[in-house]
């Protein structure tokens, strides 16, 4: 039996009227600059792309070079294709305006080009995380856009993906019908579709979450993660496991192959920030992803796809995975 490559589920689902061409062809130009960047990141110091940039990005944080390489990848290979009204990335700090060389198209592509970068120099895996939108503005979409064209809810994306660059690269994506794997071959080339309907079981016994911030953390957090760290003998009685990478496309992918339940709470040392985790380029693709697996995403208090964004980098509070263990945490904020 041949092997299912990501163009031919794409053809296939613009085929059956579900997939409109132009989005595939932005999904394929997407796979396609997510390669280059697995080479990028598999040459590691054999390539001089380890260490920071000593600079920062709109967030405050210390750019990695591969960060800053990710970003011109993604930019460069989706800027002329025609299928895109402009994009925004978390490096940088206003909406990137498509040249007015190249054709604009009716979708915007929002992303974080490396994902875990601070796990870059150790070798741990990292990766891409993507966002699709319909451009809002229907002539607007010819001139120069605005943050404001970009501020839609996440039940406004028509696709969500991820890459991630770990011993295998797979690309991990939804179109709003279900969640697709695809793994990398390299001799081939091609994405070829390797998980076929990826489903968050609805419990777990597993969590991810960085016990060194506990300390900070709201008092609905502090009973729930102390009721997991009481086993067997606490109220939910049974033993959980801790992991946590500090890349959530690390994360999330282990919860979606097992289950889990991925936590990054807000906490007191930055009471006027809502969380940590960006709601554009973070939080809403990987939300969009968990629910078509089954699983559910909440900042505590809401469903995260019902948010209305304000700002282009707006944060947020991020509890997302299996069902039973979010709808747990969730309903202790709502106490």
């Amino acid at each position: 039996m041949s092997r299912i490559t990501l163009s031919r589920y794409l053809i296939e689902q613009t085929r059956s009227h579900q997939t409109p061409a132009d989005l595939r062809f932005l999904i394929e130009v997407v796979a396609r600059a997510c390669k280059a960047i697995s080479h990028q990141v598999s040459k590691g110091a054999l390539g001089g792309v380890l260490g920071s940039m000593d600079t920062e990005n709109v967030q405050g944080e210390v750019q990695k070079k591969l960060d800053v390489l990710s970003n011109e990848i993604l930019l460069e290979a989706n800027e002329w294709g025609g299928h895109l009204a402009g994009m925004a990335s978390e490096e940088m700090d206003n909406a990137y305006q498509i040249p007015g060389k190249y054709p604009k198209g009716a979708y915007l592509l929002v992303f974080d080009p490396l994902d875990g970068s601070s796990n870059i120099d150790v070798n741990v895996s990292v990766g891409t995380i993507f966002s699709v939108l319909r451009c809002p503005e229907r002539n607007g979409c010819e001139g120069d856009l605005g943050e404001e064209a970009f501020l839609q809810p996440g039940t406004s994306q028509v696709a969500a993906g991820y890459a991630i660059y770990g011993p295998q690269t797979m690309l991990v994506l939804t179109l709003g019908n279900g969640v697709k794997g695809f793994t990398l071959d390299r001799e081939l080339g091609s994405f070829v579709l390797t998980h076929e309907d990826i489903r968050v079981p609805e419990a777990t016994a597993e969590f991810a979450v960085n016990m060194s911030n506990q300390r900070h953390w709201e008092a609905p957090v502090q009973r729930y993660v102390g009721e997991l760290l009481a086993g067997k003998e606490g109220p939910l009685g049974k033993n959980y496991n801790m992991r946590w990478i500090a890349s959530m496309v690390a994360d999330v992918h282990r919860i979606l192959t097992r289950g889990g339940v991925f936590m990054y709470p807000r906490d007191s040392r930055e009471p006027e920030k809502p969380g940590k985790l960006r709601l554009m380029y973070e939080a809403n693709p990987m939300s969009m992803i968990i629910e078509q697996a089954g699983g559910a995403s909440t900042d505590g208090s809401q469903r995260i796809l019902d948010i209305q964004p304000t700002s282009l980098h707006q944060r947020v509070a991020v509890f997302l995975g299996s069902k039973e263990e979010v709808e747990r945490v969730t309903a202790y904020h709502q106490a």
